[in-house]
């Protein structure tokens, strides 16, 4: 079978497609997906035969829940390069995982899929108000990690001037967006707090920056988030959603007209919500776990991946594909505690109703005896004083008892005491023995 991905379908013909039309293109390529991994990587190969499935098995779009799931440490064990479907020598781009919780995770591009890429990221700017000419400071980092670079190019091919700026140096951020005056931002939404904090500390007031455009990605954030992101920076905030196992940023996106949940660029991804304890399929509308079944991708084919990401499916608004809600946490992050279930992001949400404490926390769970403990720690804003944090100390208590049904002490801690992040928000400590 040839390794070249299905022909491109223009993006203006196919966002606004009907879904006879999206699920007749799905299936197509679904089943050049499928033939080409089983053809050209041994993992697949394997997998499909021990299931006792074949990619001619699919007939219809249903007929994917009868093939194997991939795991990341289906990944894993095939580091590095045993998942590729095409000769190394094809291979134009590789990135790969940190790998700070285990092996790390390698996917590779070939030309064609950079081409791929650098379209949906052009179009997820383009549905989150960015046009041809802006500037696109972008904040994401840059090497192995997908973001910059995945970012990088999108803007590019948009025809937006680049600031390839990558993460950190929080003080030279600030002064080029003064000087450089970008339209828009791309950056993950607790990082972007961070800068907001450092301009108000050179007294620049957020909202009269050159921003009218961020596009926050790379961990899950809430609807009160993008309300304190607005309103201090007075722009369009929007979700883009993205892993490196699927292709990198720009997976799915948000449309600035409707911001209400990211559309599923369904052309190149064929989406899944399964139950997580069961993995049977949920009907859209039910939340669970979200797969993904990449359809034209030529080196690294990725057949029901499980992204242990919480969402569920909804129809198309703004565009005819299929949204996700906002995620709301991670299989692989929930926290159980006493017999509740809990995310970060629901802390999250409730810090924000708390007018004197900042969206700047970590969720610390250890064991001090028999049972785990969790405790909350959190930044005062900056014009708190002592009496307004024990007064917010003792609301936020009251509100996680209330909303989420446990008791957790909260320590109300000194602002910049946290350490600051320039990827990804670490709201999880788990100081629990192993």
């Amino acid at each position: 079978m040839s390794t070249a991905a299905p022909t491109p379908v223009p993006a203006e013909e196919i966002e606004f497609a009907g879904r006879d039309r999206i699920s007749a293109l799905q299936l197509e390529r679904l089943r050049w997906s499928l033939g080409h991994a089983y053809e050209n990587v041994a993992h697949y190969r394997k997998a499909f035969d021990d299931a006792g499935v074949h990619p001619s098995d699919l007939r219809e779009l249903s007929d994917l829940a009868k093939f194997p799931f991939t795991a990341k440490s289906d990944l894993r064990a095939n580091y590095p390069f045993g998942m590729f479907a095409v000769p190394r020598e094809q291979v134009s781009r590789i990135h790969a995982s940190s790998g700070t919780t285990g092996q790390p995770t390698v996917v590779g591009y070939t030309s064609n899929d950079l081409n791929n890429w650098a379209d949906l990221i052009a179009r997820s700017l383009r549905a989150a108000g960015v046009r041809r000419g802006d500037i696109v400071h972008i904040a994401y980092g840059y090497g192995l990690f997908t973001g910059g670079l995945g970012a990088h190019y999108g803007a590019e091919r948009l025809g937006c001037t680049v600031i390839p700026m990558s993460g950190g140096m929080t003080e030279r951020q600030v002064r080029l967006i003064q000087d450089f005056r970008p339209d828009a931002i791309m950056v993950t939404p607790s990082y972007m707090l961070t800068l907001v904090d450092a301009m108000q500390q050179h007294g620049i007031d957020p909202a009269k920056t050159s921003l009218r455009v961020g596009v926050f990605g790379a961990e899950p954030w809430t609807e009160s988030m993008r309300g304190e992101l607005e309103g201090k920076l007075g722009i369009d905030a929007l979700d883009i959603y993205g892993l490196s196992e699927v292709m990198g940023p720009g997976v799915a996106m948000e449309c600035a007209e409707t911001k209400d949940g990211l559309h599923i660029w369904e052309d190149h991804f064929y989406p899944e919500i399964i139950d997580p304890q069961t993995g049977v399929p949920l009907p859209d509308g039910e939340e669970g776990e979200l797969v993904f079944t990449s359809l034209t991708k030529e080196a690294f084919p990725i057949i029901r991946y499980r992204t242990r990401d919480l969402t569920r499916l909804l129809p198309g608004t703004a565009r005819s594909m299929r949204r996700i809600q906002k995620i709301t946490g991670r299989t692989d992050d929930m926290i159980i505690l006493r017999g509740v279930n809990l995310f970060p992001t629901q802390i999250e949400e409730l810090i924000l109703r708390v007018p004197a404490l900042a969206p700047q926390f970590e969720c610390v769970l250890d064991r001090p005896g028999r049972l785990d403990r969790l405790t909350v720690r959190v930044e005062a804003r900056a014009d708190a004083a002592g009496a307004d944090r024990d007064a917010a100390a003792e609301l936020l208590c009251r509100l996680i008892k209330a909303e989420v049904g446990v008791s957790v002490p909260v320590e109300v801690l000194d602002p910049e005491a946290l350490e600051r992040s320039l990827g990804k928000a670490r709201r999880l400590i788990d100081r629990r023995p192993r």
